[in-house]
Parts: C-alpha cells; sequence; structure tokens
C-alpha cells in the first residue's frame, strides 16, 4: 500500500507539473484582457491586523513603490502565509532590493511575490541551501521547477525580516501577471485593509510650459481645508505665461493608521473638463524608473517637496497618465479666467479636491539665454566636449528638452590620470544610461589599462564603473549627470576578521565573521573556501560577511580562505586557520 501510494504521488506530481502552466497561460490570457480583479481570492499574508507602511505607486528615490508594505509591529519573524493556492515558481536571494523573496504562481494567472524575509520553511530552506552549495554563490535567483513546492491558501511559507533593501522590520508583497509580470495595485483585489480616510492635498505648483521644467522653479502655492475641499489663497491666481501646468503634494492615509502614503490618482479639470489623469493601477519594473518624469524631480532634489506632475513630459513613455479632453497644459491665449480643480483619491475611493482659478496676466520680461547644448527627448543627443572627453545620450535618455553644460577642468590626484569631465546638472534626471567616453592624459601600460575605473562624483556623493576600451578612448555608462575623471586604482581590498585572530580555537564561536573594505568602497567576488571547498556566507545590505556554524564544518582543525576582488579586478586573499 506504501509502495502504490508513493507511486500515486509522483503521477499527481508529474501531471500538475504538465498540466499547471497550460492552465496558467490560458488564464493569463484572460487575466490580461480584463481590468476585473478577483475581489476574494487573495489573502492577507500576515495573521494580524492589516495595517500599511506603504502602498502601491507611492513615490521612492528612482522608482515608483511596486507593491504594499505591511505593518509587522516592528518585529521581525513573524509567519507569512501564501496568499492563494499555487506553487512556488521562483526565489530570489540579494544583499539589497529584496533580500530574501518568494515568488507564487497562482493558477489564474496572478504571481504574488514576498519580500524582506528571514528563513523560508524547513522544506524550501533546504533545498534553496543545497542550491546555494550547488552553485557556489549565496546571492541567487533560482526558477524552481513546477510543482515541486505546491502550496494551499493560508500555508506557513516564511518568517516576515528585514532583509535586502529594507529599513525597518515589514513584509513587502506584489501581485504581478505571471505573463507580463507588471505590477498590479494589490488594494484593486479586495485585501481586508479598511480605509475610510479620504486623501489630504499640501500645495500644488504652477509651471510656465514654454521653457524647460528643469531651467525653472515653479510657483509653489499651499493650500489650505475648507468646507467643501482645499482652496488657494488667492483664489484667482495670475500667471506670467500663457502656457501653464500643474503639480500637486497628496498624501493617503489608512484607517488607523499615521503613514503618509501615495495617492491612487490625480485628476485635472479646466474649466470642468477633464484634462489629464495618473492612475497607479498597474506599472512595469521596465517602466518604474519612469517615476522621475512623474514628479518634478528638480525640485525634489533641491531639497524640496514631492510634486506629482498632472501633465505627461514628452518623453515618458508607457506612462500611468491618460488623456482626457486635453494633455494637462492649460493654454491662456484667451485671456479668460480658468476654473481650476485638482482631484486626488485612493484606491477605495475616498476623494480630496482643491479649487482655484488662473489668469494670464502678461509681463513684460528680458529675454535670458540658457548656457550649454539643447538636448531633446525622443532622439539622439551627441555632446559636443573636448579633444579628449566626449558623451552622448539616447532616445531614451532624457524626459524634457533642456540645456546641457560641459566643463572641462584639471585633475589634482596623482591616481587620477585624466582631466576632470562635468556634464550636465544632477537635478536633471536620466532613464537611460548616459555614455561617457574620456581620454587618459598619461600613458599607461597594459596592466595599468586594466586598472582603470572611471568615477563620477557630485557633492559626497561617488560611484564607479569599470571601463571598455575603444582604442585610445575609455568608456563607461553612468545614470546620473555628474563630474567624471579616470582613476587608476592599484590597490587591493582589505579582509578583516571579526573578533578572531588566526590559529584561534571558535570551538564555542557560533558564527565566523570576515568584513572587507576597499579605497572605492567598490567590491565583488567575495569566496571562501573551508579546506578547499566553497563555504556559504551571507551578506545582507553588503555589510559584514556571516557563516553560521553547521554540519560544512565539522569539528577539528580547519583552514579557511577568503579571497575578494575589487571593481578594478585588485585582488585579495587571506588564509587563516582556526579549530572546531
Amino acid at each position: 500500500m506504501g509502495s502504490f501510494v508513493t507511486c500515486n504521488n509522483h503521477r499527481t506530481l508529474n501531471l500538475m507539473r504538465l498540466v499547471f502552466p497550460l492552465l496558467l497561460f490560458v488564464v493569463n490570457i484572460s487575466a490580461q484582457t480584463t481590468s476585473v480583479y478577483p475581489k476574494s481570492y487573495f489573502q492577507n499574508p500576515l495573521n494580524i491586523p492589516a495595517s500599511l507602511a506603504g502602498n502601491f505607486g507611492e513615490l521612492r528615490p528612482n522608482h515608483y513603490h511596486m507593491g504594499l508594505d505591511f505593518k509587522t509591529n516592528r518585529v521581525e519573524n513573524l509567519p507569512v502565509h501564501a496568499a492563494a493556492d499555487g506553487y512556488i515558481a521562483k526565489v530570489k536571494i540579494e544583499p539589497w532590493g529584496y533580500g530574501r523573496a518568494i515568488y507564487i504562481n497562482h493558477i489564474n494567472g496572478y504571481t504574488t511575490l514576498y519580500a524582506h524575509l528571514n528563513d523560508f520553511y524547513p522544506e524550501l530552506e533546504k533545498y534553496i541551501k543545497d542550491q546555494q552549495y550547488k552553485l557556489e554563490s549565496w546571492q541567487v535567483f533560482l526558477d524552481i521547477p513546477t510543482g515541486l513546492f505546491p502550496v494551499k491558501k493560508g500555508q506557513f511559507i516564511a518568517y516576515s525580516g528585514n532583509t535586502g533593501g529594507s529599513m525597518g522590520p515589514h513584509l513587502h508583497f506584489e501581485i504581478r501577471n505571471t505573463l507580463s509580470e507588471t505590477n498590479l495595485n494589490p488594494m484593486l483585489f479586495g485585501l481586508k485593509i479598511p480605509d475610510n480616510v479620504p486623501p489630504t492635498i499640501q500645495r500644488i505648483a504652477i509651471y510656465d510650459r514654454n521653457k524647460s521644467t528643469y531651467e525653472q522653479s515653479p510657483i509653489i502655492i499651499p493650500v489650505k481645508k475648507a468646507a467643501n475641499g482645499y482652496i488657494t489663497q488667492p483664489a484667482v491666481i495670475n500667471v506670467k505665461s500663457d502656457k501653464i501646468s500643474f503639480a500637486v503634494t497628496s498624501y493617503d492615509t489608512q484607517t488607523g493608521s499615521p503613514n503618509l502614503n501615495g495617492i491612487y490618482e490625480g485628476i485635472l479639470y479646466d474649466n470642468e473638463v477633464e484634462s489629464m489623469r495618473f492612475t497607479m493601477s498597474n506599472i512595469s519594473y521596465d517602466y518604474t524608473r519612469y517615476l522621475n518624469a512623474h514628479i518634478d524631480y528638480k525640485t525634489k532634489a533641491n531639497n524640496g517637496p514631492y510634486l506629482q506632475h498632472l501633465s505627461e513630459l514628452m518623453g515618458y513613455t508607457n506612462s500611468i497618465y491618460t488623456h482626457g479632453k486635453g494633455s494637462g497644459i492649460i493654454n491662456l491665449t484667451d485671456g479668460q479666467t480658468h476654473n481650476i480643480r485638482i482631484v486626488t483619491k485612493d484606491a477605495d475611493g475616498n476623494s480630496a479636491s482643491v479649487s482655484f482659478a488662473v489668469k494670464y496676466t502678461p509681463v513684460k520680461t528680458m529675454a535670458t539665454t540658457m548656457s550649454g547644448q539643447m538636448f531633446y527627448p525622443l532622439m539622439l543627443n551627441v555632446g559636443e566636449g573636448s579633444e579628449d572627453g566626449d558623451f552622448y545620450i539616447g532616445e531614451k535618455g532624457l524626459y524634457d528638452s533642456v540645456h546641457i553644460q560641459y566643463k572641462r577642468s584639471p585633475a589634482v590626484n596623482p591616481v587620477v590620470v585624466s582631466a576632470i569631465h562635468t556634464i550636465g546638472a544632477t537635478y536633471i534626471p536620466l532613464q537611460e544610461a548616459l555614455v561617457v567616453r574620456i581620454k587618459p592624459t598619461t600613458v599607461l601600460t597594459p596592466d595599468q589599462k586594466s586598472r582603470l575605473v572611471m568615477q563620477r562624483f557630485a557633492g559626497t556623493k561617488k560611484d564607479i564603473r569599470k571601463v571598455e576600451w575603444q582604442g585610445d578612448w575609455a568608456m563607461a555608462r553612468f545614470r546620473d549627470f555628474g563630474s567624471f575623471q579616470l582613476v587608476l586604482d592599484e590597490t587591493p581590498p582589505e579582509i578583516m576578521p571579526v573578533g578572531f585572530k588566526d590559529s584561534a580555537n571558535l570551538s564555542k564561536a557560533t558564527k565566523m565573521v570576515f568584513t572587507v573594505k576597499d579605497n572605492l568602497d567598490e567590491f565583488k567576488n567575495f569566496r571562501a573556501e573551508l579546506d578547499g571547498k566553497w563555504l556559504r556566507f551571507t551578506n545582507d545590505k553588503n555589510r559584514n560577511f556571516i557563516y553560521v556554524f553547521d554540519e560544512y564544518c565539522t569539528p577539528g582543525t580547519h583552514n579557511i580562505k577568503i579571497s575578494v576582488a575589487d571593481e578594478a579586478g585588485n585582488i585579495t586573499t587571506r588564509i587563516f586557520n582556526f579549530t572546531r
């Protein structure tokens, strides 16, 4: 009887592996052609009253927030449960980002994701550990064989944590279309998260759309709560431009929670005719960086508030905007007073609005000339550099037309082997990478060329890239403007044990810890070998490298070899003996 049951289980598992993807494909076609989401299919992944620290579409540095952040009462290790029946399709482990994450595919065409986790449930934890040893890598992104780990709705799958890019204990939860991998707003699926509180509106901003949004400071107007919504003071705003657009600062809170989360929708009305709206219903990770086109990036970069545009910048493709009778840009050449109303909503339909009027009042002003070369969105822009420095920006690099300045200056640091090339301003955002090419100002040997990196700096912020050689030119790609230089890095990283020395007796220790430092703060390829075999060290948040003693280190005398490479290719290796 026992062998018959085992055989039957294998047949069931094999059948699931064959049938589940087919069913998933059929259901997914339906999921992509409808915006009606199942309201009772998914449950909350935590068995505590739901309270949100963050919601879908919330504004974050360089990206929209792509899911819900469930509070975990400021503690770790709460049980996390599958939101619906399905099977574990992927597991990701990384030092930043999600940290430790589980992806579950469901037969209705959706995928749920659970991130910043601590330990997975035991069977999955063992499988992942075995795969890490097989691949000799702690950082993994694994496709799990279909049906290998089926789960039921409400089944325990992991413990909540604070891993990866998390800044405090919570559970990050996403719902995606399985085929397209587009992220969907989980609030549209009827999760039991009470919310009868309308959004708040803090301010509006007005822009002159006869010029670049990055070459002006908008008129920022606080708003005041009134009986029937928000109002401005004065009620009629005189503007000096005949073509204007608006942005709004608005936040939402859930019932019983003080967190200022993102709004679901913003709508602009011109004389009660809808001109433009944005909606946080679905966003692809391919387009999440376009947040920088949705907000007033310059104002935020200069330590100002988040302002969400109610018009679409030309370079924002695949956007969250929907055009009404207009484009969000109001033409005031008719000389009339325009009544403007801005409405913000949350996903439960609670709303707030601010009403005011605008009138064009022509004012004679002196024409100003911007320095730099004019660059345009949706086209290749080649910069006018110098004989030893040039740059270009691809078609999807810019969101709005803007002047880009270039300046060459001499370097003073002896490890810098080029001039300093300053390109653009850090308050101008980029969607796709800026390509920078620099010629060294000194003759380099082949070995020195192999140790060359390009460094970008702006204020105290620095980052580096390994260069590619194009003849005599060193080339690298960056996602931000700033100052660029070539640095010869011949200094290897340092490896330091924490709390022990060579030949230490670690028989009572529970773990072994190493820290790594590099002169340019960029290192990679940490590798540990115990008695010649790879050993798994964790590295959450790129902090210390930690090995917790387990079955891979038996009692006795051992040696451990640690090797680390930096971005330039310098390698350090140290060997330590110890007793367990």
